[in-house]
């Protein structure tokens, strides 16, 4: 999804893309070669869209709070063991047990795989005695580290590749 300005947004899935196209907030720049049929009607999936109207984004736009944006920050790695996992072999741990207090926040919520969040329980990472691998923060991400990290340029579909301009470290990828 683009800004009104062509400025890349974020990855957003084929059936985001057609509520915010059929709410008239979006403009399809390009399709991918998929259909999708309804009962009286069939509809290109778009693979570009733009914003009609321009979002303003600070520096530093605020990252939803999500399990998949949890995973995303610690690399989908268990805070714990250390080792990395798909997403469906993740949970999402309270550092300090809700039971206990503990909040539903970025700064109390850590990846962990199953074993790991089983083994913990309902203590504290000190009691359970599994140090964290990094202390929980509410990410900084700009939006080009976003797509740094949800797009590899060379993975990214052939029609996304004129719309993306990001940079990565020593060199610009136009």
């Amino acid at each position: 999804m683009l800004n009104a300005s062509y400025e890349p947004l974020k990855v957003v899935n084929w059936k985001k893309a057609f509520v915010l196209w059929f709410q008239g907030k979006v403009e399809v720049l390009e399709h991918h070669d998929q259909i999708v049929r309804s009962f009286a009607e069939s509809f290109q999936v778009p693979s570009v869209i733009r914003l009609k109207t321009y979002v303003r984004l600070g520096i530093y736009p605020k990252i939803r709070f999500c399990r998949e944006n949890i995973y995303r920050r610690d690399g989908h790695t268990c805070q714990y063991c250390t080792k990395r996992f798909s997403a469906r072999e993740l949970t999402m741990d309270h550092v300090t047990p809700a039971s206990r207090g503990g909040s539903k926040s970025w700064l109390n919520i850590v990846t962990a795989c199953k074993k790991c969040n089983q083994k913990k329980g309902n203590k504290t990472p000190e009691e359970a005695r599994m140090p964290l691998l990094n202390r929980p923060r509410e990410p900084k991400w700009q939006i080009s580290q976003q797509l740094d990290i949800e797009i590899h340029f060379a993975r990214a579909p052939d029609k996304w590749k004129s719309y993306l301009f990001f940079s990565a470290p020593g060199k610009t990828v136009i």
